[in-house]
C-alpha cells in the first residue's frame, strides 16, 4: 500500500513549497471562508474566491491555477436532483442485461467455436449505459432528431444483450457473436457499421478514434444548424470512453477544438475502472485527477463521479477531512487491489491507515464496508452528473466515472489484471452471478451444458420489460440504430464538367488547380452546392483555395470577432457562423474526423453532405490511414484529394513531404476507389462519376465508397479532350492517348504526372530509334487490379461457366505485346497489374525516401523519366532479339542516363511550400 502523507495539502500541491509565517492569521481566513460557505452557500463563496483571484492577478500576485479538486464527487449529495425513474425496476433490467452479456460471451467459447470476447468491460459500464438509455439518449424518432452515441467498443456484448430484451435480436443472433461468416445470423465482435449497417452507427474499437470523431460530430452538428441545413439544437453527442483509451493521442489531441467552439452539445463519459488491457492505467498515480486537470486545462466542464451513496454518511461525518485526505492520497493501484479482495482487506489497508477514519467504521461489518460502491455504479450519482452535463452551457462536459472492471462478476474477475482476457464464466461463477443478479435459472439448467448457459428473457407482459420498452419509446426509439438512407442529391449542371474539355490552350495548369476550379464551380451550383463541405488542414493557399475564403467563408461557431490583417484585400481571410469551409488547422487527424462525420451525415442526419478533403498528399493515408479505415467501416462517402502528390513533383520539399506510396496504402482499403488522373478532362469525368455513384440516382453500384484522387502541383499543358474519348476506359482505369490504330512495337503505360513523360518517350523512340509506341493513361492501377482479381475469383469458383477476362487484358490484347510502365510512385503501384498484362512488362518506379531537388533531377535519379522509359523499351526489345543489345548501351550514353542533371522531364514552376 502507498504511504499516507499527512502533511501534504489537499489540492494539487499548491502550498507544499510555501512556509506559513502566520498560522493564526491563516486559520482566521479559513474560518472566514467556512463561515461564508455556511451562511451564503458554495456558489457565492466561489464568486468571492474568483473575484479575489482576479484582484490578486491585477496586483501582480502570482497564484498558481488549481486544475484538480479533492477526490470526491463534484456534485454534493445536497445538490443532487430528484431521480425521476423507478430505481428498483431499472436495477432489474440492468441485471438481466448483465446476465445475458456474460452468457453471450461464455457461449461463444463452446467447443468448435471459441472465438473470444470480453466480459469485464461491459460489467464496469452497465450503470453508465442504463442511466442514459432510460433517461437521456434520444433515438432517431425523437422530434429533435436524436442523439449521437459513441459506445465503448469492448462493451458491445451489453448492447447486444439489451437489443435481445428489446426484441431486436434473437438467441440465434446472439449465438452468432463473432461468427459473421460461419453462422447464418452472425454479428460482429465490436461496433462495426459495415458489418451490421442497420444497428451500429459509429466504429469505436480502434481506440482514440471515437473521441476524435465525437468532437467533430458535435462541431458538425453546429455547422449544419448555423448554415440552416438542419435544426440540430436538440441533438447531443455522447462518447463513452475508457480511461486507458485516453492515453491515445487522438483522445486528447483535439479537446481544445471542443472548448474553443463552445460545444455544449458534447459529453464525454470516461469509464475510469483504473485498468487497461494488461494492468492498471496509473498504478502509481490517479488517472481521474490527471484527466480532470487535462480537461479543465483544455477548457472543459469537469464532473467527477467518484463515490456511491453509501459513502455519503461517512463523508458527511468527516468534519476534519481525514477521509477526504485519505481518498486523495490513495493510489489507483491500491484502489484496484481493494476491489479484488474483500471488506476486511479494505478495512485494514484503507480505513485503518488513519485513526480518525478507522474510528468511522469501527461499528461497521466487513460486509458493510464491501458494499461501499464506486460512483459509476450508483444510478442516482450518474443521473445527477448526466443532468448537470445536459444543463451546462458554453462548454463541452466530461464526466469521470469511477468504476470497477469486472463489477458484479465475482472475485475471479473484479479488479484482476487478467480480467480483460477472461472469456467465460466457470460453472461456479455462473451460479454465483445468477444468485447475485437474482436470475430465475436453476442449477440443473446451468449444469446441463456448462458451455451453453441459458439466456434469460422475461415474458412480454413483465412490468420491468414493459418499462424498458416504454422508456425507449418516450425517448425516440431504440439505440444503437442506423436507419438506411440513400442520400440522393440533385446532380450539378453538366456545364461545370464540360468546361474542362477545351484544355488549357497556351497556359500550363496543374491538376490541383484544375480540380480546385471544378470545386469552386460545384460550390456555386444552386442544387448541390450547399451540400459540399470543403475540408482543409491549413494548406488552402498552397492549393489555390484561398480564393473561396471571401465567398464560402470558414466556419466558426463564434463568427469573426477581429479584423483580419488582410481585410482590405479581395481574398481576405473570412470566418463566419455560416461558413462553408471546415478549416481544421494543422491537424490531419482532425480533418479526417471531419471528413468522416460529414461523409456519414446521410445516415446520422438523413442529410447527405459531400466532404471534399484536400490535403498535402504525404500527410493523408501516410498519417491517418486508420481513420480512413474507420470511415470505410462507417460507410462514409466523399472525395479524398491528395494534392501535391508524387515522389518527385513537390519540388524541393524533401523526405517527409515527397509522397510515392500513398496509393499503396489506400489500396488496402476496399472502400476506396482511387484514381491518378493526368489531365483535367479525366478529373471531370471521374468526379462526375463519383457524384453519380455516391449521391446520384444510380444505385446499381455500391454507394458506400470514397473517391481518392491524387493531383499534382506541377503546371503542364492540359490537352483538349480527344474526340470520342474513351470515357469507359477513363473510369475503369486505362485508355489510349497516343498511337491509336498504329502498328506499335511497344506500349507505354503511365499515370498522373507521368503521362507527359510517356508522350515524350514516344517522340524520342520514333525520332531517335525509329520505333513506334502507343501511350496509355492509366487513370487507376488499383481499379484495374480490383477488376482482374474479380475475374480470377469468378473463374476459380465457377469453372463450368464461361471464363471472364480482366478489363486490362481486354484493352491491351492485340497490342504490341511489349509494355513499359512508369509513374511518380513506388514500383509496387505499377507492378500490381502485372498478372493481367498480356505480354512482356517492365516497371519503373520511385522507390525509397524522397529528397529535395529539382523535378528533372529527382526523376532521373529514380529512372522514371522519359529517357528512362526509352531505355526500358529498347532493353525489352533487345531481350527478344529484335534489337542488338549495344543499342541499349548507346541509348544510355546518348541520354547521359546516370547524370541527374541531364534529366528533362518536368519544370520548375508550382513549387511546394509548407510551414
Amino acid at each position: 500500500m502507498s504511504e499516507l502523507n499527512e502533511t501534504s495539502p489537499l489540492i494539487n500541491g499548491l502550498l507544499s513549497q510555501v512556509p506559513d509565517i502566520d498560522p493564526e492569521e491563516t486559520k482566521e481566513w479559513i474560518e472566514s471562508l467556512d463561515g461564508l460557505i455556511e451562511d451564503k452557500g458554495g456558489p457565492r463563496a466561489r464568486y468571492i474566491l474568483l473575484s479575489l483571484l482576479r484582484e490578486a492577478r491585477l496586483q501582480n500576485v502570482s497564484v498558481p491555477q488549481s486544475l484538480t479538486t479533492p477526490y470526491v464527487n463534484t456534485i454534493g449529495v445536497h445538490q443532487e436532483p430528484y431521480f425521476p425513474g423507478d430505481e428498483v425496476t431499472e436495477r432489474q433490467i440492468r441485471r438481466w442485461i448483465r446476465w445475458n452479456a456474460a452468457v453471450l460471451v461464455t457461449r461463444a467459447q463452446r467447443p468448435g467455436v471459441k472465438v473470444g470476447g470480453h466480459i469485464s468491460s461491459y460489467a464496469s459500464v452497465a450503470t453508465l449505459y442504463e442511466v442514459g438509455f432510460n433517461h437521456f439518449f434520444r433515438g432517431k424518432n425523437h422530434p429533435g432528431g436524436g442523439d449521437h452515441v459513441f459506445f465503448q467498443g469492448h462493451c458491445a456484448p451489453g448492447n447486444y444483450a439489451r437489443a435481445f430484451l428489446e426484441g431486436r435480436l434473437t438467441e440465434d443472433d446472439l449465438d452468432g457473436f463473432r461468427q459473421e461468416v460461419s453462422h447464418d445470423h452472425g454479428i460482429p465482435s465490436y461496433p462495426h457499421p459495415r458489418q451490421m449497417p442497420e444497428f451500429w452507427e459509429y466504429p469505436t474499437v480502434s481506440m482514440g478514434l471515437g473521441p476524435a470523431e465525437a468532437i467533430y460530430q458535435a462541431w458538425f452538428d453546429k455547422y449544419l444548424h448555423e448554415r440552416g441545413i438542419k435544426d440540430t439544437s436538440q441533438q447531443h453527442t455522447w462518447a463513452f470512453l475508457g480511461d486507458g483509451e485516453m492515453d491515445e493521442p487522438e483522445s486528447r489531441g483535439m479537446l481544445q477544438l471542443a472548448a474553443q467552439q463552445g460545444l455544449d452539445n458534447l459529453t464525454f463519459v470516461v469509464n475510469c475502472n483504473l485498468q487497461r488491457l494488461d494492468g492498471p492505467v496509473r498504478g502509481n498515480g490517479k488517472i481521474m485527477q490527471e484527466l480532470e486537470a487535462f480537461f479543465r486545462g483544455a477548457g472543459w466542464n469537469v464532473i467527477k463521479v467518484v463515490w456511491g451513496r453509501e459513502w455519503d454518511v461517512l463523508l458527511n461525518a468527516d468534519k476534519d477531512r481525514a477521509l477526504v485526505n485519505l481518498m486523495n492520497e490513495t493510489l489507483d493501484g491500491d484502489y484496484q487491489s481493494f476491489r479484488a479482495n474483500d471488506g476486511a482487506f479494505i478495512r485494514e489497508n484503507f480505513f485503518n491507515r488513519d485513526p480518525r477514519t478507522k474510528a468511522m467504521v469501527k461499528d461497521w461489518t466487513d460486509e458493510q464496508i464491501w458494499a461501499l460502491k464506486r460512483g459509476g455504479h450508483d444510478y442516482r450519482k450518474v443521473y445527477s452528473a448526466y443532468k448537470a452535463a445536459m444543463d451546462h452551457t458554453g462548454q463541452p462536459t466530461v464526466i469521470l466515472a469511477h468504476t470497477v472492471k469486472g463489477y458484479a462478476l465475482g472475485t475471479h474477475f473484479a479488479g484482476r489484471n487478467s480480467t480483460h482476457q477472461m472469456k467465460k464464466l466457470a460453472i461456479d461463477d455462473l451460479k454465483a452471478l445468477r444468485d447475485r443478479l437474482q436470475i430465475p435459472i436453476t442449477d440443473e439448467q446451468l449444469e446441463a451444458d456448462p458451455y451453453l448457459p441459458p439466456y434469460y428473457k422475461p415474458e412480454p407482459n413483465d412490468p420491468a420489460l414493459q418499462y424498458m420498452i416504454e422508456r425507449r419509446e418516450a425517448l425516440g426509439g431504440f439505440l444503437p440504430s442506423r436507419p438506411r438512407q440513400d442520400g440522393e442529391l440533385p446532380m450539378p449542371a453538366d456545364k461545370i464538367f464540360n468546361s474542362f474539355k477545351a484544355g488549357s490552350g497556351k497556359m500550363e495548369v496543374a491538376t490541383t488547380m484544375a480540380f480546385v476550379k471544378m470545386l469552386k464551380d460545384m460550390i456555386k451550383d444552386k442544387g448541390m452546392g450547399k451540400h459540399i463541405v470543403p475540408i482543409i488542414p491549413d494548406e488552402a493557399r498552397t492549393f489555390g483555395l484561398d480564393a473561396i475564403f471571401p465567398t464560402a467563408k470558414i466556419f466558426n461557431t463564434h463568427g469573426q470577432n477581429y479584423t483580419p490583417v488582410d481585410a482590405s484585400m479581395m481574398l481576405s481571410y473570412r470566418e463566419s457562423k455560416q461558413g462553408q469551409i471546415l478549416h481544421t488547422g494543422i491537424n490531419e487527424a482532425g480533418s479526417a474526423s471531419a471528413f468522416q462525420v460529414a461523409g456519414t451525415s446521410y445516415a446520422t442526419h438523413g442529410v447527405p453532405m459531400i466532404p471534399v478533403y484536400i490535403f498535402y498528399s504525404m500527410f493523408g493515408f501516410q498519417r491517418t490511414a486508420d481513420q480512413f479505415w474507420a470511415a470505410g467501416d462507417q460507410l462514409c462517402r466523399g472525395f479524398i484529394i491528395g494534392a501535391t502528390a508524387g515522389r518527385t513533383t513537390l519540388a524541393g520539399e524533401g523526405t517527409q513531404h515527397m509522397d510515392g506510396h500513398s496509393p499503396i496504402i489506400a489500396g488496402t482499403n476496399t472502400a476506396v476507389v482511387q484514381y491518378d488522373p493526368a489531365y483535367a478532362y479525366e478529373i471531370a469525368y471521374i468526379v462526375k462519376d463519383g457524384l453519380n455513384r455516391m449521391y446520384g440516382p444510380d444505385q446499381s453500384r455500391d454507394r458506400n465508397v470514397m473517391y481518392y484522387l491524387t493531383v499534382y502541383n506541377e503546371p503542364i499543358h492540359q490537352p483538349a479532350e480527344p474526340e470520342n474519348v474513351d470515357v469507359d476506359g477513363i473510369l475503369k482505369g486505362i485508355y489510349q492517348v497516343a498511337g491509336n490504330g498504329e502498328q506499335n512495337q511497344v506500349d507505354l503505360l503511365a499515370s498522373g504526372v507521368g503521362v507527359p513523360w510517356a508522350v515524350k518517350a514516344r517522340e524520342l523512340l520514333a525520332k531517335d530509334w525509329g520505333i513506334n509506341a502507343g501511350v496509355w493513361s492509366v487513370t487507376s492501377w488499383h481499379e484495374l487490379r480490383r477488376d482482374g482479381l474479380a475475374a480470377d475469383k469468378h473463374n476459380l469458383l465457377h469453372p463450368e461457366e464461361e471464363a471472364q477476362t480482366a478489363y486490362l487484358t481486354q484493352k491491351l490484347q492485340g497490342q504490341s505485346g511489349n509494355f513499359v510502365a512508369t509513374s511518380d510512385y513506388d514500383h509496387l503501384v505499377q507492378d500490381q497489374i502485372r498478372k493481367w498484362v498480356p505480354g512482356n512488362y517492365s516497371v519503373l518506379g520511385a522507390d525509397g525516401f524522397g529528397f529535395s531537388d529539382t523535378r528533372p533531377a529527382a526523376r532521373r535519379h529514380f529512372f522514371i523519366d522519359a529517357e528512362s522509359m526509352v531505355v526500358a523499351a529498347l532493353s525489352q526489345l533487345a531481350e527478344q532479339g529484335k534489337l542488338d543489345r549495344h543499342v541499349v548501351k548507346e541509348a544510355i550514353d546518348k541520354y547521359d542516363l546516370f547524370n541527374v542533371n541531364a534529366g528533362t522531364s518536368g519544370n520548375d514552376a508550382g513549387e511546394g511550400e509548407s510551414d
